[in-house]
């Protein structure tokens, strides 16, 4: 049975937070990505408007929360996890989830428009739009949901450089939007492997995709994301120029271990909290701290 809590004076505010899951903000540190390949983030202008972009996306992120928790408020009743949600357990009522979540969704946009420029609250707009579309019937039809969940993290990604007016690179583009199908459907795959004989507690579009698809969907993306990576690295050649060592192609060695070691959690299932695998393997950890620095040595040209 489902536990229904009544709302409170405190527990409102702190179910709104939950709602608006906290844990998921980690993944909108990829506001910095464009700016960070292009080198531009050695300025306080630069580092404020990456602030605010952040900020402004998490809203963002929180509104469609908001809504999509109202709106399926009464299938999660009868889901063993979901339940447990503030919306679904009676903490935040529906209609004060919907109103916050309203609000938020054009408050971002129009602050978008004012704090930044209009390319980027159009972004802001875009996104809002897709999400809430995913949430009332995209995240039902087979391949878009995929298509969907990746260019919400591709939109992420932009953001940043159309904030600051970054030229955004063919290569930038392509390395992120398989690198994020790849985590995503790598997600998808762990899901349907460990709720295999459990279909009443996954989503149902899970039942439509088979393993051996969604495995063929994170392999190709994963191969897609290292070609594309290497061709960008490879780009200016293989020779070192003012900088000590070839930094640029040189990280392609980090890029395909962490490619390859967050395969494994794939392979086995257990990618299905993606900011868990990135945050708590070490191994991982290590190769991406590797990837990072020489990244920024590429970039500084040392």
């Amino acid at each position: 049975m489902s536990t229904v809590r009544g709302v409170t004076p405190l527990g409102l505010p702190a179910g709104l937070v939950r709602t608006a899951r906290p844990k998921q903000w980690v993944k909108n540190v990829l506001v910095v990505a464009a700016p960070a390949a292009a080198g531009e983030l050695f300025s306080w202008h630069a580092l404020g408007q990456l602030v605010v972009v952040f900020v402004l996306f998490t809203v963002a992120a929180s509104a469609v929360y908001l809504i999509n928790d109202a709106r399926d408020a009464e299938a999660d009743r009868a889901h063993p996890v979901k339940r447990n949600r503030p919306v679904a357990a009676g903490q935040v009522p529906v209609s004060v989830a919907y109103a916050v979540g309203g609000a938020l969704a054009v408050f971002a946009p129009v602050a978008a428009a004012v704090l930044c420029n209009p390319v980027t609250a159009a972004l802001l707009t875009a996104y809002v739009a897709m999400q809430l579309a995913y949430c009332v019937s995209l995240k039902h039809v087979l391949v878009v949901d995929l298509v969907v969940v990746t260019t919400g993290f591709l939109m992420r990604a932009m953001i940043g450089g159309l904030a600051l007016g970054i030229p955004l690179s063919r290569w930038f583009l392509i390395t992120t939007g398989f690198g994020a199908l790849f985590m995503v459907s790598a997600k998808r795959y762990s899901e349907a492997v460990q709720m295999a004989d459990r279909a009443g507690a996954t989503r149902a579009l899970l039942n439509e995709y088979t393993s051996g698809y969604l495995r063929f969907v994170w392999q190709l993306a994963a191969g897609v994301a290292v070609l594309a990576y290497c061709l960008w690295a490879m780009e200016e050649g293989g020779v070192a120029r003012s900088s000590l060592l070839p930094w640029r192609q040189l990280s392609m060695v980090a890029f395909i271990l962490a490619v390859l070691r967050y395969a494994v959690f794939a392979d086995r299932g257990t990618a299905g909290e993606p900011e868990d695998v990135v945050l708590r393997d070490r191994a991982l950890a290590v190769i991406g701290l590797a990837w990072l620095a020489m990244y920024g040595l590429a970039v500084a040209d040392w």
